[in-house]
């Protein structure tokens, strides 16, 4: 389980541990963000994934589909450096 810090909102930690693995390629672009696998790794609600979802979607870094799900969103040409 993560240790989180009690100054800062869950879901902003947890969104910023998923901005790193995209990041990184740990998840690479395509790769499904599932809301059930997040809630079970990091041992939190639903509206709390949520939260991280919308955040990261704003952001551009997942898209979502209906039906289908988040996805880790292709990399804007600019951002390749």
């Amino acid at each position: 389980m993560m240790e989180y810090d009690p100054t800062q909102p869950k879901w902003t930690q947890i969104a910023e541990v998923i901005r790193r693995r995209i990041a990184s390629g740990e998840y690479p672009v395509n790769h499904l963000i599932s809301e059930t696998r997040l809630e079970q790794e990091f041992e939190v609600a639903r509206v709390t994934v949520r939260k991280v979802t919308a955040a990261l979607r704003a952001e551009g870094l997942i898209v979502t589909t209906p039906g289908m799900g988040s996805f880790v969103a292709a990399k804007p040409p600019t951002a390749q450096t």
